[in-house]
């Protein structure tokens, strides 16, 4: 089972040089005794450590050679001291510790602690031991990790043994959530100082699972040392409260009338799902138009759409006029068809999001930037659209994002795990969280339908994606707790909806 994650986790999100830019600052601008603030660090991850496995007999720490390593010892040091069982090993030898690290690991053998080195063990006891304390490369080494710390990492990877990550997985780019080569996979990680942005997009969530911060009291610093945030962090928590409550004489017509332009031949379930997750998610009314053979079904599962058929893009004219938003491309295709829907809404200047097929034909034509529209492309659409690989766009996902915007304006939501929004106007935002169960055909609609039923309700379209994207997880979590995640389908996650949204109404 998914360990529970930490629910004050701040907003702010840094790149890696600059949580060490405060760690500096924090040292040589206010006096803070770094070996006090590492004691600090591994007291409060044993903290964490014993509060989340309680009781362990035995624990192996795996120690690199810089302040990562130091933490490790500490822990180490701690453990001991409460009658914990330690194999401390030296990953990195000894005599290349220096500073802060070294008086670590000076600290952990006068405390009684074996430290031994990785080259006088015949065999590491990592299935024989409770947990791991991975100890080895924190946040100032990028790139593969070498050997041996390549290998230790991958035998890690391949026991149940659960892993503690002290700061960050070693093998993670905890700017960017990338990792090249191999990264430990960790079941808690406890990250100090401040937040980095890497730790919540692409690998972050699968290396980091369950997240811990501990600022060890440097907040207010963080905050003078002149160091800027990368990114903010998102969920549904936190943002929920933004959904606008409704008054007692409420009526249909002032929560928006969205339209879902979707659904051609061998796709009618993509316009759907959207149209009725825009339902489920609070819109006034809902308009879909589709092929002629999926009006019946799109009634049959959701009677309260008003279900048009369209064959020709002239048909859409009237529908277009007396909508608030559209939400266009889910399984729209590529031919004729799809192509007359997308001018029509691209011409109507109404308010829209764009997803799926209609990403995939903008990818074809000169970029025309529109500052009221809100895409929603996957890596895939994302490097069609930028005209590079999907690597590329993985490689750094928030800079993906930002580019986007810069080309095609308006907002611009980068699905995946730590799916990212950015408008332009203020920091990126990342969506706290990952779910698995989610990577299913449909899912994208769903999100589609969600962000323009909320769209209808607000006039704001950052919020609107970002509060989308939140509910949207928080809506699959919530189906997990009952569907699992191997079985977990779109439509689970709109009947999830309601129940999600029910604690924003109180």
């Amino acid at each position: 089972m998914p360990l529970a994650q930490d629910n004050s986790l701040p907003e702010d999100l840094y790149s890696a040089d600059a949580v060490q830019a405060i760690d500096r600052y924090v040292i040589d601008q206010q006096g803070v005794d770094g070996f006090e603030l590492m004691q600090a660090a591994a007291a409060s991850a044993f903290r964490r450590l014993v509060r989340t496995w309680p009781e362990p007999s035995s624990l192996l720490v795996l120690c690199g050679a810089g302040n990562n390593g130091g933490d490790g010892y500490l822990i180490a040091a701690n453990a001991r001291r409460h009658g914990i069982r330690v194999h401390c090993v030296a990953v990195a030898p000894t005599e290349k510790l220096k500073g802060d690290a070294r008086k670590a690991w000076h600290k952990a053998e006068a405390d009684g602690v074996d430290v031994q080195a990785l080259s006088d063990i015949d065999g590491l006891p990592l299935g024989d031991v409770e947990l791991i304390v991975d100890a080895m490369l924190g946040t100032g080494v990028t790139g593969s990790p070498r050997e041996p710390f390549a290998d230790l990492i991958d035998r890690c990877n391949a026991v149940t043994t659960p892993v503690l990550a002290v700061d960050v997985p070693s093998g993670l780019d905890s700017t960017r959530g990338t990792v090249t080569g191999t990264a430990i996979r960790a079941d808690m990680t406890v990250t100090f100082i401040a937040l980095k942005a890497g730790l919540f997009t692409g690998h972050g969530p699968e290396c980091c699972g369950s997240l811990a911060f501990e600022s060890l009291e440097t907040d207010d610093w963080a905050q003078e040392s002149g160091q800027a945030p990368i990114a903010k962090r998102v969920d549904w928590s936190g943002i929920a409260s933004r959904l606008p409550r409704r008054p007692a004489n409420a009526h249909k017509g002032r929560f928006g009338h969205v339209l879902v332009v979707a659904g051609e031949r061998g796709f009618g379930g993509a316009g759907i799902l959207a149209a009725e997750a825009a339902a489920r998610t609070g819109a006034g009314l809902i308009t879909l138009g589709t092929r002629p053979e999926y009006v019946g079904p799109a009634l049959a599962r959701c009677p309260s759409l008003m279900a048009h058929a369209i064959t020709h893009g002239s048909e859409l004219k009237p529908l277009l006029e007396s909508a608030t938003v559209i939400v266009c491309g889910p399984g729209i295709g590529r031919g004729a068809w799809g192509q007359q829907m997308l001018q029509q809404v691209v011409d109507s200047g109404k308010p829209r999001i764009l997803d799926a097929d209609a990403l995939n034909l903008m990818a074809t034509r000169v970029a025309q930037p529109a500052d009221n529209h809100i895409l929603t492309p996957h890596p895939g659409e994302a490097a069609r659209l930028l005209g590079c690989t999907v690597p590329e766009v993985e490689a750094d996902r928030v800079a993906a994002a930002v580019r986007l915007q810069e080309v095609y304006g308006g907002v611009v939501l980068l699905k995946g795990a730590g799916t990212v929004v950015a408008d332009g106007k203020g920091l990126p935002v990342i969506i706290s969280g990952s779910n698995p169960g989610m990577a299913t055909g449909g899912m994208g609609d769903v999100l589609s339908g969600i962000i323009g039923g909320l769209r209808g309700q607000l006039s704001d379209d950052s919020l609107a994606a970002e509060m989308g994207a939140s509910l949207h997880l928080a809506a699959a979590d919530k189906a997990s707790e009952t569907k699992g995640a191997l079985g977990l389908l779109p439509q689970d996650v709109i009947d999830a909806l309601p129940s999600v949204l029910i604690r924003a109404e109180v």
